[in-house]
Order: structure tokens, then sequence, then C-alpha cells
């Protein structure tokens, strides 16, 4: 079971954003060996989707994301630093991730396109939530990505 967690950069607390932080570090710099400026300046405008797990009485953080309105990063919102925790993949989580995020997107900026540069080894994932690649591949801090684009639902 995920509780979601949907703040701006000001209502993270310190400890909550530390451990946003510290699973950023652990997954895209640690374990994905890419040396690269987390720190971007986007995070201030962002909107923060956190997944927590209890485990042994614990919470941990098991799955993230951010949201950019448009304009911040593309001329579409993008969703960015999608990630799940290695002890929660396999899970659903990341599924559970996504659903949420694209939900929270898509009230934050109705009739916007979602936009995102996204890992092309997951190109298949993001594709089943109704991303379709727009870009060839290309190289971004060592590892191969696609841009990919959720065009807006259409009322029936």
């Amino acid at each position: 079971m995920i509780s979601w967690q949907w703040n701006t950069f000001d209502e993270l607390g310190p400890h909550d954003l530390y451990q946003v932080l510290a699973l950023r570090q652990r997954v895209f710099v640690i374990e994905q060996q890419c040396i690269y400026p987390d720190l971007d300046g986007h995070d201030q405008q962002a909107m923060h989707l956190l997944g927590w797990q209890t485990v042994d009485g614990q919470r941990r953080l098991a799955a993230y994301l951010r949201v950019l309105a448009p304009g911040a990063k593309y001329v579409e919102m993008s969703l960015g630093r999608v990630l799940t925790a290695p002890e929660a993949r396999t899970t659903g989580a990341g599924k559970q991730l996504l659903l949420e995020g694209i939900a929270r997107a898509e009230r934050q900026h109705p009739g916007h396109a979602i936009r995102i540069g996204a890992q092309q080894y997951l190109e298949r994932f993001y594709q089943s939530f109704g991303f379709v690649t727009v870009s060839a591949p290309y190289d971004e801090d060592g590892i191969e990505h696609v841009d990919m684009l959720r065009a807006v639902e259409q009322p029936a």
C-alpha cells in the first residue's frame, strides 16, 4: 500500500525533502552511475509526488516524481525525476506512481499535453500510459533517452 503526498517545494518539510534528494542520488547517481546536476533549479517551481510505504513500522519513500508547469522546461507540462526505490520495484509501485502522477498533473494543468525525457530502456513502459516517442534516441549524461509526449485527453 502506498500513501501519496503532493506538495509544492515550500510545503515539503526538511525531512521529506532530504528523503527525496537521498533517493534521487541513490537511484540516478549511485545505481545508474550518472554524474549530473540533480539540483537543476526546477525543484522550487515543481509539484512533488511522494509515494510512502510502511515497512517494519518504518515510513520509507518508495516512489517519486515531480511535475513542472507548461513553459517551465518544455512548452508542455512535464514529468521528471521519475523513480522507484530498488526495494519497491516489481511491486507495481512504478505503475501506481505514473497513474497517480498523470492524474494529478492533469488536474493541476488541465488541457495540456505531458512531455517526458525518458530513459530509452523504459520506452515501452511509458507507451503503456499513452506516451508516444517524438524524438530519435539521444545521449543525456551517458544514458540513452527519448522524448515522449502524452496528448491531451479528448472528451468522448
